[in-house]
């Protein structure tokens, strides 16, 4: 096959960039189907060996059909996903028995020492120039008026619109994931069919290689989960923390949100380690406070030290400073969900412009024919 001339070399990278921009504006203007397209493929990556294994399953000299390996590979997520809930069901429980039960005058006598404390040392240094007990006071009358303002309507719609959006992305994400498992390997099959017969070694190498360092990512993200479940759990039963399962999972959880993510969960274990311990002090209160929030800290420090690092810095073979910007260029971009996928789309980027860059440089396709 002769190699390629440059009109033909600066056709393909026109092609590549008008591409590129037509997938970013169709991603940007439908970004419900993107979106439940990205999660599709995630959890068809995560189902797809469970899926085989059990495809290949022999009952009576036959394999089990494929549906019928998908459907019980989809029961094994519904029973994890059961039994995680169950952790949450006695803790909401409790939650809808405090507030129910709340006595606000218990909470104003709990709150006023500490209050009392900090309005002295602002006298002390003249930053406060009001009336003793004014500090007090003002928090009392917002949280009086948060309590009477508060749309207990409003709230109630708003969660059946959320409830209603959920059930519709579950019920989009599970059929598109179901026919990414039933036809395995279509979609990638599809788009290499899409690619002309020069391109087709280096599509397949920039393929592979995409594959590889996001099935890394999805493993050390499933490590770092695990870690920080595990650390948290330890550390809040350790202290005395009721419901310290719920409060390790949700940090765990929420540790997937970039940076907002870890104080998401300290917080939730804060309020949650508050609102079900029982203090007869405020010293009480406080030494709780210190504890929960030392367990956070040392969780925090050995995720910022340990696994981040060995996670983003070495499965996506980025530098952190990389990986800084690509964070909040996503948050930008998508806000929260912008910043989970961030990695993931940088990285699928990132090695196909560098492998390109290489079959630029080195294979032969790309060489530009020289006349006498």
């Amino acid at each position: 096959m002769p190699p390629f001339s440059l009109p033909d070399m600066q056709r393909f990278f026109i092609y590549l960039v008008l591409f590129l921009v037509c997938f970013f504006v169709f991603g940007w203007y439908f970004s419900n189907i993107t979106l439940y397209l990205v999660l599709s493929l995630i959890l068809a990556a995560i189902l797809r060996p469970l899926t085989n294994r059990l495809n290949n399953f022999h009952l009576l000299g036959q394999h089990l059909p494929r549906w019928f390996a998908i459907l019980a590979s989809y029961s094994a997520i519904v029973g994890l996903l059961i039994l995680l809930s169950l952790l949450f069901f006695p803790l909401i429980n409790q939650q809808i028995l405090i507030i129910s039960e709340l006595d606000l005058a218990g909470i104003y006598a709990q709150i006023q020492p500490p209050v009392s404390r900090v309005e002295n040392f602002l006298f002390r240094y003249q930053l406060l120039e009001n009336e003793p007990g004014y500090l007090f006071d003002e928090l009392r009358n917002s949280i009086t008026k948060v309590i009477k303002n508060f749309d207990f309507a409003s709230f109630i719609g708003g969660v059946i619109d959320t409830t209603t959006s959920i059930l519709i992305g579950i019920m989009a994400v599970s059929f598109i994931t179901f026919f990414l498992l039933l036809e395995n390997g279509l979609l990638r099959r599809n788009l290499l069919n899409l690619i002309p017969n020069p391109y087709f070694e280096l599509s397949v190498a920039t393929f592979t290689k995409v594959e590889k360092l996001l099935s890394n990512y999805l493993s050390g993200l499933l490590i770092q989960m695990l870690a920080i479940f595990s650390l948290a759990s330890f550390g809040l039963t350790i202290v005395g923390v009721e419901y310290a399962l719920t409060i390790a999972l949700f940090a765990a959880v929420a540790n997937l949100i970039p940076y907002a993510g870890p104080i998401l969960g300290s917080l939730f274990g804060i309020i949650i380690g508050i609102s079900t311990g029982s203090f007869e002090t405020s010293s009480e209160f406080t030494y709780l406070l210190i504890k929960i929030v030392s367990v956070f800290a040392a969780v925090q420090l050995t995720d910022n030290i340990v696994l981040q690092p060995m996670i983003f810095s070495k499965s996506v073979k980025a530098h952190p400073l990389e990986i800084f910007v690509v964070i909040f260029a996503g948050a930008k971009i998508a806000g929260v969900v912008g910043m989970i996928f961030a990695i993931p789309v940088y990285t699928i980027f990132r090695v196909s412009s560098m492998e390109f860059f290489l079959g630029y440089k080195s294979y032969r396709i790309f060489k530009i024919k020289t006349t006498n």
